[in-house]
């Protein structure tokens, strides 16, 4: 059972503060229906962490740490413009993804915000340490759920009484600084001298 709580305890304490909490309280405030945000975590958590401990070893050995690291950036800076789009779409009830609703956004947003995370990174170190493959992505998943379900309740009753433009840009924001750390420490990772 070591292999199921120590991963769940690793995975809830390095999601506090991360930015998934954060993409947690604009969805549910953007879309006010919990079950579907937290069954979208669910299922994009485990998806995304089978494939961090059955591939992530072997993706690892095939890229460089700087390719890597610039892999992040982007995904980063896709997050960050993904995130402002609802301020359109709550405007145009037609849209496309308005027509996604709360599950299939939380699942396409959650799985894009995991890549390359530190819980992504944490699970992947798990599988390999354990030899327990399903407990430790059952446990990475309970850490996720323990760290973000809370805020999913929370930003849930709490919707009508939150500035959803401004959260949405500081969540953009977020993601944008993030996206520009992973880029400068891919270019740091291609300057450095060999010794």
């Amino acid at each position: 059972m070591e292999a199921f709580f120590v991963p769940a305890l690793i995975v809830a304490l390095a999601e506090i503060g991360d930015k998934t909490q954060l993409l947690a309280l604009v969805l549910a405030a953007r879309y006010r229906k919990p079950w579907p945000i937290i069954f979208g975590i669910v299922v994009a958590t485990l998806a995304n962490h089978f494939a961090a401990g059955a591939l992530g070893n072997w993706v690892s050995t095939l890229l460089s740490p700087q390719t890597l690291t610039w892999l992040l950036a982007a995904s980063f800076a896709a997050v960050a413009l993904w995130t402002l789009v609802p301020d359109k779409l709550d405007e145009d009830e037609a849209s496309t993804a308005k027509s996604l609703g709360p599950f299939m956004a939380t699942l396409i947003a959650f799985f894009i915000a995991e890549m390359g995370d530190k819980t992504q990174i944490a699970t992947v170190m798990l599988a390999a340490q354990y030899d327990a493959f399903v407990w430790v992505i059952l446990g990475t998943t309970l850490g996720m759920l323990i760290a973000n379900v809370p805020v999913v309740l929370i930003g849930n009753f709490a919707a009508e009484r939150l500035p959803l433009t401004l959260i949405r840009r500081i969540a953009a924001g977020a993601f944008a600084l993030l996206a520009l750390y992973s880029a400068y420490e891919a270019w740091m990772l291609g300057n450095v001298p060999s010794a």
